[in-house]
C-alpha cells in the first residue's frame, strides 16, 4: 500500500529569545548555535516526518516568526492558512509561558484552519533556572487540548518527538497542497526525511 503524503504549514509563535530559530534548525538541520541572531519577519524552511501506523509522511513547510512585539502585526500573514502551531516559551521566564498562552488565545479567536496546537517550553537544559513548572503549563495544556512537551534545542532533547506528535495528531483527510502556489524548498533537498520510530 502506498503511503499518503500530506503538506502541512506549521508556524511557530513566541517571544523573543525563547528558541524557536533554533528549535527549527535542530529539527531541520540538526544544528544548533548558541548565538543564534534575532529572526527579522520571517523564516521559511521545509523538514519531512514520516510516521504513524499506517505509515504516513507530513512534509512541514515552517514559517518560524520573529517574536519582537514590532513585528507582532504580521503574525496573522504567517498564520493565515496554516494546519499547525508550535507555541514557544522558555522554562526560565515566566513572561514568555504568560506570552504564549496570549498566542492560543489569538489563534483560538483568528485562525480556523489551525487544526493543531502545540505547547512548547523550550531551554530544557536550563533546568536549575526554572521559572514555570512543568505541572502548571501541562495543567494549561490539558485544559486547552493543547499537545504539550518540554524541549532543549541546545541538546536536541524532544526536538523530533514534538513535530512527530503534531503530524500524527494532523488530521488524515488533510489537503496535499494547503498554502497553494509553489512549493518552496530550502537548501538542496536532499535532507533525509525524520522518522518518528527508530
Amino acid at each position: 500500500m502506498s503511503e499518503r503524503q500530506i503538506n502541512s504549514k506549521l508556524v511557530l509563535l513566541g517571544e523573543s529569545a525563547v528558541g524557536k530559530s533554533s528549535i527549527v534548525l535542530r529539527f531541520v538541520k540538526s544544528q544548533f548555535s548558541e548565538f543564534q541572531e534575532a529572526t527579522i519577519g520571517a523564516a521559511f524552511l521545509t523538514q519531512t516526518v514520516v510516521c504513524g501506523d499506517p505509515q504516513r509522511t507530513v512534509r512541514f513547510e515552517i514559517w518560524d516568526t520573529a517574536g519582537q512585539e514590532r513585528y507582532h502585526s504580521l503574525a496573522p500573514m504567517y498564520y493565515r492558512g496554516a494546519q499547525a502551531a508550535i507555541i514557544v516559551y522558555d522554562i526560565t521566564n515566566a513572561g514568555s509561558f504568560q506570552r504564549a498562552k496570549s498566542w492560543v488565545n489569538e489563534l483560538n479567536e483568528q485562525a480556523n484552519s489551525v487544526k493543531v496546537i502545540a505547547l512548547a517550553g523550550n531551554k530544557l537544559d536550563l533546568e536549575e533556572q526554572r521559572a514555570v513548572t512543568v505541572d502548571e503549563a501541562q495543567a494549561y495544556a490539558t485544559e486547552n487540548g493543547l499537545i504539550f512537551m518540554e524541549t532543549s534545542a541546545k541538546t536536541a532533547t524532544n526536538i523530533v518527538e514534538l513535530f512527530t506528535a503534531v503530524a500524527l495528531r494532523l488530521p488524515r483527510d488533510a489537503p496535499a497542497n494547503p498554502t497553494g502556489g509553489q512549493q518552496l524548498t530550502e537548501g538542496n533537498g536532499n535532507a533525509p526525511a525524520r522518522r518518528c520510530c527508530r
